[in-house]
């Protein structure tokens, strides 16, 4: 592809994106699969752009003094001559009309507001209120995985013999991970189940759950099953773990992911019965995903006041769930990979005020029994996890004791 192609191809996918209706990763896969003849390297300049641009968008909005994707692609081009990608053959971008032309002589030299050098919507920023926490959030995320199989070293020594580098991560006894850019898809080691992409925050989460082979458990949101997984690599393949998602098709693909890994030891229930009582109730909460905005920065501008409001009712609703069906002297283990109070410390204290026979479990001590790195937080109720103190993804855990 000629670079003004290129460009037309980027320009078409930021239409779409930026109309924040679907995750972009979605987007861009489905406007390359319907366009096979767009070569390795041409997909790969393509995406990276307009993962740029998603990053910048605040900035390059407020630069263009508007909304209109063509003027923020513009914007972005600002330093390339433009007539030799605007109007430059027959699969280029439009030409620039004589209004653009003009527009284009008078840049915007305004400092950028808080929330705008953020990267972040107005509204969220004012609950946020971290400038070093949201830039961190803008930068591109590591390549973790955890292992499968076998011992770390051996994995790390396997993985190099691919050509892939990777290094232990700092607090996970079981992950590995990669400063560049990783393709797994023809990964022997990967494909053999050695391997599972996982970021270590996850992991951590998954470990300190503490679910022993004879515990009754059930990871009540499971997702895509990543912690579920974990556990059961933890766990050895021993005892049983339950699983349940409203969304039947992330449970369809756990099943595949459990093949490849050779996990044998779940098994999906719809819901829970009334005489079902747990050791462990999992709940890896329907969350903003505000913590995991490294690998979604088009995320945050789809969230709404609206949405946030109807997952912090479905918070609470499944707390009151896990809370009827936890065994006295059960777990109930809160999980989400948010960086908002609302979601996590205030969902919990609300919890904690209707049902006072819930406790909070030491987390500090319970981190010291099961890892040998240094606990990464000063309080003993609350971890949470960030690129900034921690370099992984955003992620709140908290563990609460049925007396």
């Amino acid at each position: 592809m000629q670079k003004a192609a290129q460009y037309q191809a980027v320009l078409e996918l930021l239409a779409e994106i930026f109309k924040d209706k679907f995750p972009a990763d979605n987007i861009i896969n489905a406007y390359m699969r319907e366009r096979k003849y767009i070569g390795s390297k041409d997909r790969r300049f393509v995406t990276e752009t307009v993962w740029k641009i998603i990053r910048n968008r605040r900035k390059l909005t407020f630069d263009a003094g508007s909304d209109d994707v063509r003027k923020i692609l513009m914007t972005y081009l600002q330093d390339e001559d433009l007539d030799l990608i605007f109007g430059n053959g027959e699969y280029a971008p439009a030409a620039l009309s004589k209004e653009e032309k003009n527009w284009l002589k008078h840049k915007n030299e305004e400092v950028y507001p808080a929330d705008v050098e953020a990267e972040c919507p107005k509204w969220l920023f004012e609950k946020i209120k971290d400038m070093a926490l949201l830039k961190s959030l803008n930068e591109p995320a590591t390549a973790d995985l955890r292992i499968n199989a076998g011992c770390r070293g051996d994995v790390i020594d396997k993985l190099r013999g691919e050509g892939l580098f990777f290094a232990p991560t700092v607090y996970s006894p079981i992950g590995i991970r990669s400063t560049e850019r990783v393709n797994l898809n023809n990964c022997i080691a990967y494909k053999e189940g050695l391997i599972e992409v996982q970021d270590e925050a996850s992991q951590l989460a998954a470990v300190l759950s503490d679910v022993k082979p004879e515990h009754k458990v059930i990871d009540y949101c499971c997702g895509a099953g990543g912690k579920t997984l974990t556990i059961s690599f933890l766990m050895q393949g021993k005892g049983k773990i339950y699983i349940h998602d409203i969304n039947k098709n992330r449970l369809e693909a756990i099943k595949e992911r459990a093949e490849r890994l050779n996990v044998k030891n779940i098994e999906t229930v719809s819901g829970v019965r009334d005489d079902d009582y747990y050791d462990r109730f999992i709940v890896d909460a329907p969350c903003s995903g505000t913590g995991t905005w490294r690998r979604s920065p088009d995320a945050k501008f789809r969230l709404t006041p609206e949405k946030l409001r109807e997952l912090n009712q479905a918070q609470a609703e499944i707390l009151e769930t896990a809370y009827a069906h936890t065994k006295s002297g059960g777990r109930i283990v809160y999980i989400t990979c948010s960086i908002l109070r609302e979601e996590n410390e205030e969902i919990i204290e609300a919890f904690k005020s209707r049902h006072r026979d819930m406790k909070h479990f030491n987390l500090k001590n319970l981190w010291q029994s099961k890892l040998d790195a240094p606990y990464p937080c000063v309080n003993e109720n609350y971890l949470r996890f960030s690129p900034l103190t921690t370099g992984t993804d955003g992620f709140f855990f908290t563990v609460l004791v049925k007396e």
